[in-house]
């Protein structure tokens, strides 16, 4: 039996394209470290094991460019939508702008820069802010402290948690991502039928089933959208037939 609707829960799923406006570069139009080494050099278990200084130095680099972005006004609209709706943001993108916006409920299913893990089995993680990983700064278990990002091969994180998550919104909200990185984009499959359902994006090559594309940037959909659901909102209990989701 499937869980109810929720009729006040919305889910975001987010991904490079919020964060791009913010001034972090997606992994494709980046420059320095991204464009010198591949994915499989700095983003991958193997690449850490061949030459693990040049992964830290390419994601001490991100961690500090990270830092020193700011939210743009998607992000700041998303986090307003907890004035009025329970709000959950599942995240692609291990920058930290959704929590400085102001979302309190965010999901990284990819990691988190600002945090360092070390590299045994009880994966102990340590909030860092911008501070650099050095080689040989080391866990209190004795290993080497990693990036706490899930790389190329790793098990996405959440994952079950999500779903569950998407699949009692009333309202599912895919920005900044062109659902191309999997398992993540499969995560929009566990939406409902009769849940309200948009895309926004630049581009997309294949729209997933029942969801309405909206092409443009985030910073400037997003707080459209938002203003209309909040408006929704302070209008509900005029129409309290109105909004009856079926499970």
């Amino acid at each position: 039996m499937k869980a109810e609707i929720q009729t006040n829960k919305i889910v975001v799923l987010s991904g490079s394209g919020i964060s791009a406006e913010s001034g972090i570069p997606t992994f494709r139009d980046a420059n320095g470290l991204w464009h010198n080494y591949s994915w499989e050099a700095v983003a991958s278990p193997s690449g850490w094991q061949a030459h693990p200084e040049v992964v830290l130095e390419f994601y001490n680099e991100r961690r500090l460019q990270a830092a020193e972005a700011q939210p743009n006004a998607a992000h700041l609209a998303l986090a307003e939508l907890e004035s009025a709706y329970e709000v959950v943001v599942i995240t692609q993108n291990v920058d930290d702008l959704h929590e400085r916006a102001g979302s309190s409920n965010v999901i990284h299913v990819h990691g988190q820069l600002n945090h360092a893990r070390g590299t045994s089995e009880a994966r102990r993680r340590y909030r860092i802010d911008a501070a650099p990983i050095q080689l040989g700064q080391l866990c209190e278990d004795g290993t080497q402290l990693r990036p706490d990002i899930v790389w190329f091969g790793e098990d996405v994180e959440y994952l079950e948690e999500s779903r569950r998550h998407i699949a009692t919104a009333a309202k599912v909200l895919v920005v900044g991502t062109s659902l191309t990185v999997f398992p993540a984009a499969s995560l929009v499959r566990a939406a409902r039928g009769r849940a309200e359902k948009i895309l926004v994006a630049l581009a997309m090559d294949k729209l997933p089933y029942g969801f309405r594309f909206m092409r443009g940037k985030a910073s400037s959909i997003v707080p459209f959208l938002c203003q209309g659901w909040l408006a929704e909102h302070q209008n509900r209990n005029l129409y309290p037939d109105s909004d009856k989701h079926a499970s």
